[in-house]
């Protein structure tokens, strides 16, 4: 049996999502221990644990005598994921633009990384978002049988679509998602990735391959992602198996 997660850890998530919805603009003041220990019903400690996850994260940072006080974005995207609702949480405070509408084609390789017994897929590419600015462009293959659910999407089959929904959460609905396989490398930017991220040839990008299991199993969507560092930090915990 797994451990539930730690008191702090849990307000940390509670109060990074609110910075990131914007519910404490830059450098405006949290609340204080005391005020979140008796709202969340924790101990100051748990409280004084959370805030040092978030300045770690950057999101925020702590005035001696003053307080704890949202931190400048500086423009980049900052999210941490640790789960796949933290994923599909992406629509938070993004916007998914699409590039080339969902379609039928043939990719041996994505094919085969969803253990398809043929070398057909549906593939949509879209841009993601954040205060105007592009920080991210995914290629999403999708196994013909699910891509069928989703043939009657607007969002995902209308050239120039905008929306703030991520195709995860739409796949969810249909095959209920369990876990995800994920690797990241470095790349250097090629054509088509320079004209939508807004970059030249050898920038340096991070790769973000995503594979997508249902409760059943079996892959529903492999998703391939290039984001431009500048723009976003990727953070994750790293937590000790229990024994």
């Amino acid at each position: 049996m797994m451990n539930r997660e730690p008191a702090y850890q849990t307000l940390a998530r509670t109060l990074r999502d609110a910075l990131v919805r914007g519910t404490y603009p830059d450098g405006v003041r949290l609340p204080t221990e005391a005020e979140l220990a008796d709202e969340h019903r924790v101990s100051r400690q748990t409280v004084r644990r959370a805030f040092h996850d978030l300045v770690a994260d950057g999101l925020v940072h702590r005035v001696p005598g003053r307080g704890t006080f949202a931190a400048p974005r500086d423009g980049r995207y900052l999210r941490q994921f640790g789960t796949i609702d933290d994923l599909m949480g992406l629509s938070i405070d993004t916007r998914l633009e699409i590039v080339t509408p969902l379609r039928r084609r043939v990719d041996i390789d994505a094919a085969s990384r969803l253990r398809l017994t043929g070398d057909v897929v549906h593939t949509v590419v879209f841009r993601r978002v954040h205060n105007d600015v592009p920080f991210c462009v995914t290629t999403v293959h999708l196994p013909p049988r699910v891509a069928e659910t989703l043939a009657a999407e607007p969002t995902l089959t209308s050239p120039g679509a905008t929306s703030a929904t991520t195709v995860i959460a739409m796949v969810d609905t249909r095959f209920p998602i369990a876990e995800a396989e994920q690797s990241i490398t470095a790349v250097l930017a090629t054509p088509p990735a320079t004209t939508r991220l807004n970059c030249v040839p050898g920038d340096p990008l991070l790769r973000v391959d995503r594979t997508y299991h249902s409760t059943r199993g079996e892959p529903v969507e492999l998703a391939i992602s290039h984001f431009l560092p500048e723009h976003y930090s990727y953070r994750v915990h790293l937590r000790r198996a229990a024994t």
